[in-house]
């Protein structure tokens, strides 16, 4: 059986699915004119800024690859604009919807005055972006299988073997061919990511601070300049960030598994092992078709929902039923599949101690780590439980115990997770030796396509909330909104966990990819900590997250505080916008939050791509070895802990203005105190905890892909080489 056929088909069937439910919301009626034009001016917004970004990354895009052709070959680097394509469109497909679905979210509030068809609405747009997200990914991977693998022969047994190009490096045509799409989908991510999380947070910032602390005005008051900068941030930042993370997480996941095979072919060969071709090709087609079967899963997950003749007035219940769907029907289709793949082969040139069904069992292990991590999140995230409860109780003496208590419910809520994921990692090797790592990868992110339909529900739904009120439709409407928004609140925490968990899975196997590639294939791969260079490595990479994160909170203050400044402005010289009688100015908002972002994504961004190149070509392989163990350990705990701080703080916000403290709510000292706490962690949880995903990724595919050259070319062996 030809399995490329059975991933093709999921992927264009998923692209497929994702038009119809585009164009089935597209349909819908937008209500009235205000409505109308109040989503025209957010749509305006997030294109026009995506646009600017998709010209920096198109000139960024060009030059990596031309260095990537000629240092690697031209392959590497036309997978590497396959890779970035994907990425964009699956981003830019995404953003549409969500600023199509926001008004008819709200129209449909509306017009039924019902919650369950709201919520269908809301659903059926995110469904775009992560249908999407796994369809623009598997597509990419069968045509690099297809014209890289097949076409041109990288695949074929006399190609799997390290070759020699004129730089004299070492390496398999294919899983650099690989390595080059993962990096292109990495580089889409960490500009949508990081310049996404600087925009819609400098914008949120500024309307908060000034509008509901100084005002005293709701949020998403029509009077406040800086509302639909606001919205269009949720937008970029919430929907296409999240997208173009998870799709970078997914095929970061899938190569790993791929280029594991190929260097474990590599050293049971150089030690007379037992890994045949036939089990070879097996392995590196399992993580594809893994994919591929979790990707039909997810439709079927989606559908559910989308079909269903009535939806309850429990969003969460059914935003839940379409996970565990897509979770339990991948969980038995890739059962199968594996059973079917590994029964008649040879495995004893592996450690797959459970046996054809070992790599299937550590899919299930990421799987059940993905669910648990996500339930974590919800317990330290939603005011149904005692931690978000305990910081909304904090408010009452003010917004310093506010803060206080957020910092403590964020610590505290890094161990469990941690917990899981180690335990997740021991038992995976125990199924499957490294192999298992990635599988383990693979599986937790095989249902991607479901949670980030869930995850792009919440930002669609916060607009339509900020629609409603910007229109001024009735209370009922808004309670609607309010309610989704609340479940889409938790959601988003719950995906960021998620997003967490997989890409510190993701990026331990891309880690271990990297000791392989360094390492002869007749040598066992060991990272020596007590190696000098590989402490000293570690050491600097435990740092780099707390200097890429506090440069990002700098460039979000920077930009909120010229929002601050100019609201402000218009509120001094222009009175009547308080009392409703003028226009704010919001596109100066616009252009400010846009302005801001452009130009504060780039170092940050840059540090990203370059921080393992300087080191490796100065220190070399052992130095970045450390680094990335540094990185990955260090960004775990803090996007952990920045994640469910700043979910928390928002949610007691949320808490206090259902009434349910004591009676407090909207307008009063408590409710303020929530406020600064929920503005404190704003860019911790939207900016900062996201961005630390892409860090340990990007570092992790960049150093796979150089790790050719400067474990050969560095300078400091070329000073040890002069004594």
């Amino acid at each position: 059986m030809d399995w490329l056929v059975l991933v093709f088909a999921a992927s264009v069937l998923a692209i497929a699915y994702a038009a119809l439910n585009f164009f089935s919301v597209k349909r819908l009626d937008e209500g009235t004119r205000v409505m109308q034009d109040i989503a025209a001016r957010i749509r305006t917004g997030a294109v026009t800024f995506l646009n600017y970004e998709f010209r920096i990354i198109a000139m960024i895009a060009l030059v990596v690859a031309v260095v990537m052709g000629v240092a690697l070959g031209w392959y590497v680097g036309a997978a590497f604009l396959i890779g970035a394509t994907m990425s964009s469109l699956a981003a830019l497909v995404g953003m549409r919807i969500a600023t199509y679905a926001n008004v008819r979210v709200s129209n449909t509030a509306r017009t039924t005055k019902k919650l369950g068809q709201t919520l269908k609405v809301a659903f059926t747009g995110g469904s775009v972006m992560g249908l999407c997200v796994g369809g623009f990914a598997l597509l990419g991977l069968a045509i690099v299988y297809v014209v890289f693998g097949r076409l041109l022969g990288q695949l074929s047994l006399e190609n799997v073997y390290l070759m020699r190009n004129w730089l004299g490096i070492d390496f398999s045509p294919f899983t650099m061919t690989i390595s080059g799409y993962a990096l292109g989908c990495s580089i889409v991510a960490m500009f949508f990511r990081v310049g996404g999380g600087i925009y819609t947070k400098a914008a949120d910032m500024g309307a908060d601070l000034v509008g509901k602390v100084e005002a005293g005005i709701p949020e998403d008051d029509p009077r406040n300049p800086a509302t639909i900068a606001d919205n269009v941030g949720d937008n970029v930042g919430d929907v296409a960030g999240l997208g173009s993370d998870l799709l970078e997480s997914f095929v970061g996941a899938i190569s790993s598994g791929v280029i594991l095979a190929f260097h474990l072919f590599l050293s049971s060969e150089a030690k007379n092992g037992g890994i045949t071709p036939s089990l070879l090709e097996k392995m590196f087609m399992y993580p594809v078709v893994l994919a591929g079967l979790g990707l039909l899963a997810c439709i079927v997950g989606i559908a559910y929902i989308i079909l269903k003749k009535e939806l309850s007035e429990d969003p969460h219940r059914e935003l839940n039923m379409s996970t565990w769907v897509s979770a339990g029907l991948t969980i038995v289709l890739t059962g199968l599949a594996g059973w079917f793949m590994f029964r008649a082969e040879d495995l004893t040139g592996v450690q797959f101690r459970l046996g054809a069904l070992s790599p299937w069992l550590a899919g299930v292990l990421g799987i059940a780590a993905g669910v648990i991590i996500g339930l974590i999140a919800e317990y330290y995230t939603s005011y149904d439980y005692k931690p978000t409860k305990s910081i909304a109780g904090a408010s009452l003496e003010g917004p310093a115990l506010t803060i206080t208590q957020g910092m403590a419910v964020g610590m505290s809520s890094t161990m469990a997770p941690v917990l899981v994921l180690g335990a997740t990692v021991i038992a995976a090797y125990g199924a499957a030796g490294m192999y298992g790592i990635a599988m383990a990868a693979v599986g937790m992110l095989s249902f991607v396509t479901t949670t980030v339909t869930v995850d792009t529900y919440g930002p669609i739904s916060d607009n339509a909330g900020g629609i409603a009120e910007m229109a001024k439709l009735d209370e009922e409407v808004r309670a609607i909104t309010d309610k989704l928004d609340s479940v889409g609140n938790t959601t988003a925490a719950i995906g960021k966990g998620f997003a967490i968990g997989s890409a510190a899975l993701a990026a331990t196997s891309l880690m271990v990819a990297y000791i392989f590639s360094f390492s002869p294939p007749e040598v066992d791969p060991i990272l020596d900590i007590i190696n000098p260079m590989t402490l000293v490595g570690a050491l600097v990479g435990t740092a780099l997250p707390y200097l890429f994160s506090g440069m990002l909170i700098e460039s979000v203050s920077k930009s909120a505080r010229k929002m601050v400044d100019e609201v402000r402005r218009q509120f001094k010289e222009k009175p009547g916008i308080l009392e409703g009688k003028e226009e704010p100015d919001v596109t100066s908002c616009v252009a400010i939050a846009s302005e801001g972002a452009l130009q504060e994504m780039k170092l940050p961004s840059y540090i990203a791509l370059a921080f393992p190149l300087v080191g490796g070509f100065i220190f070399g392989a052992n130095f970045v070895g450390g680094i990335l163990i540094g990185a990955i350990m260090s960004a775990i705990m803090l996007a952990l802990y920045t994640g469910n701080a700043g979910g928390a703080w928002d949610n007691a916000k949320k808490y206090i203005e259902t009434g349910a403290l004591n009676g407090h709510s909207k307008g009063g000292p408590v409710h303020a105190a929530a406020v600064v706490g929920d503005t404190v962690g704003d860019p911790l949880k939207d900016t900062v905890g996201p961005s630390l995903d892409i860090l340990i990724k990007i570092m992790s595919t960049v150093s796979l892909i150089a790790v050719a050259i400067f474990a050969k070319y560095n300078l400091f062996a070329w000073l040890s080489s002069l004594f």
